[in-house]
């Protein structure tokens, strides 16, 4: 049992010694205080001399850069605002441009249009003269025709019927001089 007592017995010296440690870390004694604070006022100083104008330098640096950034970002705002505007008022000039063509096409359209449509009345008005005169020449010459034949069928008959009547010779006399007789008449006149 005194091995067991002598073990507990160190195991809270053990302790004690653990708790003095940290109580010696978080409690510093006056010396160490002393050389800390020398310390710390040395290395302020030389910081402040030496450390705090590069520092300082490398902020208003990278204050001079972010406000130089922001100004190019403001500018490269307006330039985009100013180039959306440019391009919103092309297109709207782009779009009128092509209302005014597709007008034009229209009208050039319905030009072409009347312009074929004239020119087809025209053709038909030629081509219904040229089927009329056609017409007309080919009526023409179905009457001279017509008249020929009767012409020819009117001798035909004269034909037969003189020959019946001047069967004889006396008759064949008579009828030549009667038509002498005609014609010395129309000659007198």
């Amino acid at each position: 049992m005194q091995s067991g007592g002598l073990k507990a017995f160190s195991g809270c010296k053990l302790l004690n010694l653990l708790i003095g440690l940290i109580m010696s870390l978080l409690v510093p004694d006056t010396g160490l205080l002393f050389w800390m604070l020398l310390s710390f006022g040395i290395v302020f100083v030389v910081v402040a001399k030496y450390g705090f104008p590069i520092i300082i330098q490398m902020v208003e640096k990278r204050k001079a850069y972010i406000d130089q950034s922001m100004e190019v970002a403001r500018e490269a705002n307006a330039k985009l605002a100013k180039i959306k505007e440019e391009s919103e008022a092309l297109i709207s000039a782009a779009n009128k441009e092509q209302g005014r063509i597709l007008r034009e096409a229209m009208q050039e359209r319905d030009k072409i249009i009347a312009e074929a449509r004239r020119q087809a009345e025209v053709a038909a008005q030629k081509e219904l003269d040229d089927v009329k005169r056609q017409i007309q020449q080919e009526k023409e010459e179905a009457i001279r025709d017509i008249r020929r034949q009767v012409a020819v069928l009117s001798v035909d008959i004269a034909e037969k019927v003189i020959r019946k009547n001047l069967d004889e010779e006396h008759e064949q006399m008579e009828m030549i001089d009667r038509m002498l007789d005609e014609m010395l008449a129309k000659k007198e006149n």
